[in-house]
């Protein structure tokens, strides 16, 4: 691969595969399927791409994987219950642990929060991204290793500030989901295309005008 390996590559290459460590042509194949996976997408990559960028022969990866969709849950499904899970959690927990005077506040700290977390793992995000709305396996470990987890802490803390009157009442599942979409649509626009050198993109006016619009939607007028 050109560029560096992301920090949860080199994690992931070094969990077990099957109780057994990785080889160093495994090790290749998972790299390289990354590296396209991400440029072009599951279904535009070909295991005869991918073996050529690993330098191994197409028949090496069969010898690994049964099907070229075995090799993208190799990637994902770790990625996601041991590393993506954990890390997202964690660094919500440092967001969601402080304590803040009002909604907006909080929106900003996860806004900024989720921007970090993008910077070093955008190519893990962008298969998933790319990939989930097709793999009912992948939405499944998704909803119950992040989305669960983060919608039952982001619940209590909005049922606070709900009873502080700083809030609408809606279900705080509502809330909830109005916030983290806007949210996810603002971080998703912003790194895969208010990041390009030709982009008209004012970042400062494009992140406050989104917490305006959530505070809009869901404050106490």
């Amino acid at each position: 691969m050109e560029e560096s390996i992301e920090q949860w590559m080199e994690d992931l290459l070094k969990l077990d595969t099957a109780g057994d460590k990785m080889t160093e042509k495994q090790t290749k194949i998972l790299q390289s399927a990354i590296a396209l996976f991400a440029e072009k997408g599951y279904s535009a990559s070909s295991t005869s791409e991918i073996a050529q960028r690993a330098g191994v022969a197409e028949g090496t990866i069969f010898r690994h994987y049964k099907t070229k969709k075995d090799l993208l849950l190799a990637i994902v499904a770790p990625a996601m219950t041991k590393l993506i899970a954990p890390f997202v959690l964690r660094g919500f927990n440092k967001v969601l642990d402080t304590e803040y005077e009002s909604y907006d506040q909080l929106i900003r700290s996860m806004i900024e929060n989720r921007i970090e977390f993008l910077k070093k793992h955008k190519s893990i995000l962008k298969i998933l991204v790319q990939e989930i709305p097709f793999h009912p396996e992948l939405q499944a470990s998704f909803q119950r290793d992040v989305l669960a987890k983060v919608l039952e802490r982001l619940s209590k803390l909005v049922a606070k500030f709900q009873a502080q009157g700083k809030l609408i009442e809606l279900p705080t599942t509502t809330i909830v989901r109005l916030t983290v979409s806007t949210i996810i649509g603002y971080v998703l626009v912003r790194s895969f295309y208010g990041e390009r050198p030709d982009a008209d993109w004012d970042d400062d006016r494009e992140r406050e005008e989104t917490i305006a619009f959530i505070m809009r939607g869901l404050g106490i007028s």
